[in-house]
């Protein structure tokens, strides 16, 4: 199934994002940031849709080579997973990033570190997650397929605006993920435009998603263009 996630409402109190995607789709990721952070698991105990979440970003880094900042993000992400479990849904998280070229190696040192900590965490709270790849963004970790090693023994979201932006999108699409977030870009910004408004080959992109079986998320910045992406890739799928 389709879904949505609440990006496309980050700017409405999250009840209302939730009763507006619920209208029009089964499958809601939750964007738990902003308005959208979530302090528990109520807000989404009154809706029959099957969520995933997106655990906090903007203020973690789980490859900081300042160990008290890496063990605080995998403490919050730890809290994400404990409400994931009350929904039974999966939890995407992102690979974090270096402060500067010299300390790269360091920073993945830290960032296996961290997925080992998470790992446990999502076996005590039998949740599973997986780590996406990142856009043209100086410094982060996992921008291409060859960086995927990096993740070896977790979950793989492959989000293919961020692929498009650093042009591997196609060797991207040949390796299996348990979950894709689908937006479009000119592959110069991360725009996360509606389905069509870009360059990406949205036919290729829904094969592979077919063929791995893993679950397609819009993830579009405005309704608009989230229930207009919704149609467009419902007819290739």
């Amino acid at each position: 199934m389709l879904g949505i996630s609440t990006l496309c409402l980050l700017g409405e109190p999250l009840p209302e994002a939730l009763a507006k995607l619920a209208g029009i789709t089964g499958s809601v990721e939750v964007m738990d940031e902003g308005l959208h952070r979530l302090e528990t698991a109520e807000p989404l105990l009154s809706h029959s849709c099957t969520f995933s979440i997106h655990a906090p970003c903007r203020g973690t880094n789980l490859a900081s080579l300042l160990e008290p900042i890496r063990r605080a993000s995998v403490t919050v992400m730890a809290e994400c997973f404990a409400i994931a479990a009350e929904v039974n849904a999966p939890v995407v998280v992102h690979p974090g990033y270096f402060a500067w070229p010299e300390e790269r190696e360091q920073s993945e040192l830290q960032l296996k570190r961290s997925l080992a900590d998470l790992s446990c965490a999502a076996r005590e709270y039998s949740v599973q997650y997986t780590v996406e790849n990142m856009g043209n963004w100086e410094y982060f970790l996992l921008k291409t397929p060859a960086e995927l090693p990096l993740i070896e023994g977790c979950g793989f979201t492959l989000d293919v605006g961020h692929a498009h932006q650093n042009h591997c999108l196609g060797p991207f699409l040949a390796r299996p993920a348990q979950h894709y977030h689908l937006h479009d870009n000119d592959s110069r910004e991360d725009s996360h435009w509606a389905v069509g408004k870009g360059t990406i080959d949205f036919a290729a992109v829904m094969t592979a998603v077919r063929k791995s079986g893993g679950t397609p998320m819009i993830e579009v910045a405005d309704f608009d263009g989230a229930v207009e992406s919704l149609h467009r890739l419902g007819k290739m799928l």
